[in-house]
């Protein structure tokens, strides 16, 4: 293989790449979201500088995702902690767990996302919107939500703000002398959002301390709002906004 051919490859391995090259557009995305107070100093250690915290409510979202471009079908459970960025209000991935290898190695490798693996799962029990996240076979998080009970409600803003509204991961990869080779704050906003549907309502959010899925490290002092929202969008490449070896 020559070296123009090398270059030109989306990902490792040669013979098969985990993933093509982007940007990659999502049908049918569906999420669960819990929003719920926390301990506001143990999410301020969660951030990054100079990351600043953006309130004490934080969330634990799930995530349903049946056709990725170039990713295929997964499931995720992800905790988000709001912050601000230079003042833009932003949302920190903190913690998020997949269960498809191609995912799982392009969210590391090109954004920074958090991943690890971990069986997420999103369904409709009778009346119920229910996410579960199960990691090292141990069932870590539970969360459910009335199932559309505001099924006319017609303003959706909140809900397509907070889909636009830009994340911020933490991208560390060590060289291979095990430095940091890339030690980064990267921002990604999903643009053409169609929000395809959006509910909000009573839930309820349970998470068990476990060691390698530290979800509970943010412990649930109060669930504020559960949100419901099905959606087309597209992940684009994404841009550094702090360098911690620059």
């Amino acid at each position: 293989m020559k070296k123009a051919d090398v270059l030109r490859l989306a990902s490792m391995p040669l013979q098969s790449p985990t993933y093509p090259r982007g940007p990659y557009r999502f049908f049918n995305r569906q999420y669960l979201v819990i929003n719920y107070r926390t301990d506001a100093a143990a999410a301020r250690e969660a951030l990054p500088e100079p990351l600043e915290l953006d309130g004490d409510t934080v969330s634990v979202q799930w995530l349903d995702l049946p056709d990725g471009e170039g990713f295929g079908a997964y499931a995720a459970t992800a905790q988000i902690i709001p912050c601000r960025l230079k003042g833009e209000r932003c949302s920190f991935v903190s913690q998020m767990y997949v269960d498809n290898s191609s995912p799982l190695a392009g969210g590391r490798e090109i954004w920074g996302y958090p991943m690890k693996h971990g069986k997420a799962a999103l369904t409709v029990n009778g009346d119920t919107l229910t996410g579960t996240l199960h990691y090292a076979r141990e069932h870590v998080a539970t969360g459910t939500m009335v199932y559309k009970h505001d099924a006319f409600r017609q303003d959706h803003a909140a809900e397509q703000a907070l889909l636009e509204r830009t994340q911020i991961t933490l991208k560390v990869i060590p060289g291979v002398d095990g430095k940091p080779a890339i030690a980064q704050l990267v921002a990604t906003k999903f643009t053409d959002v169609t929000l395809k549907g959006a509910w909000s309502g009573s839930a309820r959010l349970e998470l068990i301390p476990a060691v390698n899925c530290p979800l509970a490290d943010l412990p649930v002092r109060q669930v504020t709002q559960g949100l419901h929202m099905v959606t087309d969008m597209t992940l684009p490449y994404g841009r550094v906004v702090h360098d911690y070896l620059g």
